[in-house]
């Protein structure tokens, strides 16, 4: 499903999302560089509630990590003045924001429900487009690892999509204001004028369930084991990293 928008200006809070404020959680102190990542002890316990269980678990902890690239940081081979490593990541028909025959694609693997996701989308997403007006194509794929909430937010997304709000909703339910749940989805909506009703019988019938399982399957696919993970332009960054990250990797490409 693409959603393709031009302005940036469109994805920063508005009349529309009135009474919505970034409010990221405090994530755990003992969690480092600003990532939650999911361990493999700990990966039936997590995924265990969610619908897709036996194809996510079995597929990262078997096949999955038979065919896994290693998505770390590119810092290291940049210090050392190697070309670093670069993933082959498809953008499938995700929700996608500026040109796509722009020279950056970003690719964010997330969860709504992930503290540190909220955290970059509130420090670093709105900064990041309007630093690149034009030269960034960012695309949103599902990694609902958390809880199996999460799983239901991201069908929740693609629903809004249909109304034409995604990246509206995307930007609610990243502020965390409401929580997530039945009531939350709901209330997000009346916040944005959509269709409160049509939105729940989308979700209730499941039919994005399908395409959040298959970018999560993808996801493990490519090693990604907690999020936000992204890829510039095939570059793994891994975390809730700041602006200046970003533009290290995002200016060496546009030269």
């Amino acid at each position: 499903m693409d959603d393709t928008l031009q302005d940036v200006s469109q994805l920063a809070p508005g009349p529309a999302s009135e009474g919505l404020t970034p409010a990221p959680e405090s994530p755990p102190a003992e969690t480092p560089h600003n990532f939650v990542r999911i361990r493999r002890s700990h990966l039936y316990a997590v995924l265990v509630p969610l619908a897709f269980v036996t194809g996510l678990a079995v597929g990262f902890l078997f096949w999955g990590r038979a065919k896994t690239v290693p998505v770390t940081s590119p810092s290291v081979a940049e210090t050392a003045g190697q070309e670093p490593i670069r993933v082959s990541v498809s953008l499938d028909d995700d929700p996608s924001f500026g040109p796509p025959t722009a020279p950056i694609t970003i690719v964010e693997f997330s969860d709504f429900n992930c503290p540190y996701c909220r955290k970059w989308q509130a420090e670093t997403f709105y900064p990041l487009m309007a630093a690149y007006p034009d030269q960034i194509h960012f695309v949103y794929r599902d990694f609902p690892i958390t809880s199996q909430e999460s799983f239901v937010a991201a069908q929740a997304a693609n629903c809004a999509a249909e109304q034409g709000d995604y990246w509206d909703y995307h930007g609610a339910l990243m502020t965390g204001e409401l929580g997530l749940g039945r009531e939350a989805y709901t209330q997000y909506a009346d916040l944005l004028g959509m269709d409160q009703m049509e939105l729940l019988a989308c979700i209730d019938s499941k039919r994005y369930a399908g395409e959040v399982e298959a970018d999560a399957r993808y996801a493990a696919s490519l090693g990604v084991s907690g999020t936000p993970t992204f890829f510039i332009n095939g570059i793994p960054l891994v975390g809730a990293q700041p602006l200046a990250q970003f533009s290290q990797i995002i200016d060496a490409e546009l030269r």
